[in-house]
């Protein structure tokens, strides 16, 4: 079976995902802050670098797969983190694991974006041009000047998916695939933290799907195990929107 690295393991959706992965007979790499095989800080250009050298050491160079589930919402402790985790922590990381990839069977990648970053398509955030210029300083220095963490998370949702499908067509040329799954409302910690808190907890509960709940972690794991199989060969650089149809309510004519 393949060898496939899991960013955000511990926990949430990085978790589900690994232990569906696992079932399928799946070789893993758990890449998370800590509990995991890459114990690794992806906010940091340190952490990263790392936690790329500690996975190519642990697949010897060859991987098959990776599943960029890492990410912090509106109540990490700075509007910058929120940043380095979900965006460059994410682009830095995958880029640095295209030659394994290659080396694969077929490599293939999903990054967890945001029904949030979808809804940003139009006109984005100076932040997220920042962040797909690369200019991390630059994205950081407005991070520092924003007091407003919403608006942090959805240009970070927007401009990771943006740089997915960016990514997609240059590896499609090297027959490796790249889709993004974007999530609406999870019962995680995540959603959770963002629900207990007084800045946002109204807002959250409000943001409810047309099908009147929020997710499970199961389900996005099923949506990453069908972007991993052969029987989505030909799905490459496509917005998977596992939300209840929250983006449809919300951007009903816009697609």
């Amino acid at each position: 079976m393949s060898t496939i690295a899991v960013t955000g393991a511990a926990s949430g959706i990085g978790a589900a995902v690994c232990q569906h992965l696992e079932a399928a007979g799946h070789t893993l790499i758990r890449v998370d802050l800590r509990n995991a095989d890459v114990n690794a800080d992806l906010s940091t250009a340190e952490g990263r670098q790392a936690a790329i050298a500690q996975t190519l050491e642990a697949c010897n160079n060859r991987l098959d797969a990776v599943v960029a589930c890492a990410g912090v919402g509106v109540t990490a402790p700075s509007i910058g983190l929120i940043l380095g985790v979900n965006y460059f922590g994410v682009t830095e990381y995958l880029d640095g694991l295209e030659d394994a990839l290659t080396a694969g069977c077929n490599g293939k990648a999903v990054i967890i974006g945001s029904v949030a970053g979808s809804h940003m398509v139009a006109t984005p955030h100076p932040m997220a041009a920042a962040m797909l210029e690369n200019d991390e300083a630059k994205a950081l220095q407005m991070a520092e000047q924003s007091e407003n963490p919403s608006a942090a998370y959805a240009a970070s949702k927007y401009a990771v998916t943006v740089y997915g499908r960016r990514k997609s067509v240059e590896w499609g040329k090297r027959g490796l695939r790249l889709n993004i799954i974007a999530p609406g409302a999870v019962e995680t910690p995540l959603h959770k933290a963002s629900l207990d808190d007084a800045r946002f907890g109204e807002a959250v509960k409000n943001f409810v799907a047309p099908m009147g709940r929020a997710g499970v972690p199961d389900e996005i794991a099923d949506g990453v195990g069908f972007l991993l199989s052969d029987k989505s060969a030909f799905v490459n650089g496509s917005v998977l929107f596992i939300d209840g149809g929250m983006d449809a309510m919300v951007r009903t004519n816009t697609f």
